[in-house]
């Protein structure tokens, strides 16, 4: 007969995940869903939101050549080929590294991608909000899709590449260059009059969402 002591036999508990991690997961992605939830009913009933937006947009749009190509840095062309290039380095990276499922954060980083004009489109055709003064007529405009495809290519590309980032100088020139890229995207779409500044904020709480929950994903596959 075995002598060998079951655990539960020396009153070990069977291993539970931490109580804390839901909270920390509603902590990271409850606000910005919050407030994009607001913007989006503001957006959708004509509320009083709007007309604080409209007057900030006055204020700030100064069409010129400088605004124009800091908008461009949000479009698809420019974010997604660095998004695609650092997935690429990291997965050779994690794979001559020998780590187990290598190829499983750089594709994470691509998938989220993806799902950007997934909810995008779908909140434009629904809430068919005018562009500015600014543009042409037309509607559509809201949330901004050059700035949700901006934070989450350079948002997530940072996300998949810190872990193979060896100082912490060279982790924070990642994070810094990806958030002064994103606001220059969101300030040249505002101040070239390509989207009211309400469409720009809303983008923000949208990539929040996306990358809090791409950040819990990779800590959950590091573990």
């Amino acid at each position: 007969m075995s002598t060998r002591s079951h655990p539960e036999a020396e009153g070990a508990a069977p291993a539970s995940p931490a109580p804390g991690r839901p909270a920390r997961g509603a902590l990271l992605l409850g606000p910005p869903a919050l407030l994009l939830a607001l913007f989006t009913w503001q957006v959708a009933a004509g509320g009083p939101l709007l007309d604080l937006d409209e007057r900030l947009s006055r204020a700030l749009v100064h069409p010129g050549r400088a605004a124009e190509l800091l908008a461009d840095l949000g479009n698809v062309q420019v974010a997604l080929p660095v998004l695609v290039l650092v997935a690429g380095y990291t997965a050779l990276r994690a794979r001559s590294a020998g780590a187990p499922r290598w190829w499983l954060p750089p594709v994470a980083g691509l998938v989220l991608m993806v799902l950007v004009p997934l909810i995008v489109v779908p909140l434009k055709e629904w809430t068919d909000r005018p562009g500015t003064p600014a543009v042409p007529p037309a509607t559509g405009y809201y949330p901004s899709g050059h700035t949700a495809t901006a934070a989450v290519a350079y948002g997530a590309g940072v996300l998949v590449l810190l872990p193979w980032l060896v100082s912490r100088l060279a982790r924070r020139a990642a994070v810094a260059t990806a958030v002064v890229l994103v606001a220059a995207v969101s300030f040249g779409l505002v101040r070239r009059g390509y989207h009211w500044p309400l469409d720009v904020l809303a983008s923000w709480c949208l990539s929040a969402v996306l990358l809090g929950a791409l950040w819990l994903f990779l800590r959950r596959v590091a573990r």
